[in-house]
């Protein structure tokens, strides 16, 4: 019998002493160009795809992330999505999501091609999406495309692993500064934002330097069980949009209308929507 733990102890980690804990039946490693990537064949959460020590999705639960990174920004829009940049991802599962949106195109950057390789032959429940005439994919560093763009894109997402090796300037000021530039007027940014619980340090960190560059910034919470104390926060910016201001009715009709053609989401709804942007008063409170 094998068990993996992850430790929860890295750079910007609150918890010092905990970890998860999962039941294996196989294992497969590799080390990449960038990263250690560690497959685990689960006894209740499925597969597993690890990165340098930490958990990036399992089977059962990986739908509570990609949903919620990306339909709460794309309901708030109230025209068409037409062109979206994904900053990692590699395992597909945001722009699986995007894609139900239908937008025109859907530029992937990921620094990593090995991660997105095994992910389309490991996780294709996941990945399944990266094969679409609409998804573009390009391997490289996300921090030096987005550089040089320039009112491009409607909606900008970053679905990036901790503030730890290559992800790590995905979390400064300059870089959100370049995405602002490379939206257009009414453009979101989303960025995942970690634990407000494990690594509130980190969290408040991201949400000020957004504050910093854009007009509106209202980070949101999301249940993901395998992930440092489950609690799990996102943060969207604009300068125009606020997620809080669409009509309760305007966006129950969307969704009712998204519903009929993709059918039933199995964590987003209207009532999500609203409710993952009310914050327990901890996370910012004074310590």
């Amino acid at each position: 019998m094998l068990w993996f733990t992850e430790y929860y102890g890295g750079e910007g980690m609150d918890l010092k002493g905990t970890g998860l804990t999962f039941k294996v039946r196989s294992a497969f490693s590799k080390k990449t160009r960038y990263q250690e990537l560690l497959l685990l064949d689960t006894e209740d959460w499925g597969k597993v795809l690890v990165l340098d020590g930490a958990v990036q999705t399992t089977e059962r639960d990986e739908f509570i992330y990609h949903e919620m990174i990306v339909h709460p920004a794309c309901f708030t829009f109230v025209r068409k999505i037409e062109k979206v940049l994904v900053i990692g991802g590699g395992d597909g599962g945001t722009v699986r999501e995007l894609l139900k949106h239908n937008p025109l195109s859907v530029d992937m950057v990921e620094i990593d091609r090995e991660v997105v390789e095994f992910s389309k032959k490991e996780l294709p429940s996941i990945s399944f999406s990266l094969g679409d005439e609409r998804v573009n994919l390009i391997f490289g560093d996300g921090r030096e495309f987005v550089r040089d763009k320039e009112g491009v894109y409607d909606l900008i997402i970053v679905d990036c692993s901790d503030p730890v090796g290559p992800s790590k300037v995905l979390y400064e000021e300059s870089f959100y500064r370049d995405c602002k530039k490379a939206l257009k007027d009414d453009g979101i940014f989303v960025t995942q934002s970690e634990s407000p619980f494990a690594q509130r340090r980190v969290h408040r960190q991201v949400v000020k330097e957004l504050e910093k560059v854009f007009k509106i910034v209202r980070p949101y919470l999301a249940f993901i069980p395998t992930y440092p104390s489950g609690m799990w926060s996102f943060t969207m910016a604009s300068d125009r949009l606020d997620p809080l201001g669409a009509a309760p009715s305007a966006l129950g009709r969307l969704y009712r209308e998204f519903v009929e053609k993709n059918g039933n989401l199995k964590y987003y709804n209207p009532e999500i929507h609203y409710g993952a942007f009310a914050i327990p008063n901890f996370v910012y409170m004074e310590e």
